[in-house]
């Protein structure tokens, strides 16, 4: 079972939904230096990654993004902190593609 799972419908074509996940990962291992391999498949994309401490998945499709990490011993600690920031930085960007505009994230 995951540490953190995250589930958000996002009411993108799938294009958009791509665009979003591929934007995340890139910001995931700038800003977190996670390792990322994305995957796109016919309707459903996957981004694994990873990094000392964590690893996860999030997967996306039509009509969600699902993400999924499992934390090592020490970050589990960190874990309500964590959570939140990957909440804010996925809602931000899924706001700002929505709507065009800068989102939080």
């Amino acid at each position: 079972m995951p540490d953190i799972h995250i589930e958000r419908a996002h009411g993108m074509d799938l294009h958009q939904a791509r665009q979003t996940a591929q934007r995340w990962a890139m910001q995931a291992e700038q800003k977190y230096q996670l390792q990322c391999r994305y995957a796109q498949g016919e309707h459903l994309d996957t981004c694994s990654f990873e990094r000392a401490g964590v690893s996860g998945t999030m997967r996306v499709d039509d009509q969600n993004f699902t993400l999924d990490a499992k934390l090592g011993f020490l970050l589990g600690a960190f874990k309500p902190q964590i959570e939140a920031e990957m909440v804010s930085k996925l809602d931000g960007l899924i706001a700002k593609t929505a709507t065009g505009r800068p989102g939080p994230g």
